[in-house]
């Protein structure tokens, strides 16, 4: 493999944790902007519907997947520059 592939794939890794991130955060805002809409809607006497909080815990647990996806890509980014380092040392 290249450094400059493993360069590449970590960065593309990064970018889409970061994507990955985001969309799970617009997602948790959503949910819990829903939840406080319904609690208002259920003390004017409608009822409020219990179907959001299994999509709120999966937006929870793919915030937290993005999190370690972004941690294993920056190791990715590490290891292609230390062995970058490695590879100068030795030629120079």
């Amino acid at each position: 493999m290249e450094i400059q592939s493993a360069f590449s794939s970590g960065v593309q890794g990064f970018q889409k944790a970061t994507e990955n991130a985001n969309e799970a955060a617009a997602n948790i805002y959503a949910r819990t902007t829903q939840n406080q809409n319904d609690l208002s809607l259920e003390n004017n006497g409608s009822k409020a519907t219990d179907s959001k909080i299994p999509e709120l815990n999966q937006s929870i647990v793919d915030l937290k997947v993005a999190e370690f996806q972004a941690k294993a890509s920056s190791n990715v980014i590490k290891t292609a520059d230390e062995n970058l380092g490695t590879l100068l040392d030795v030629t120079v």
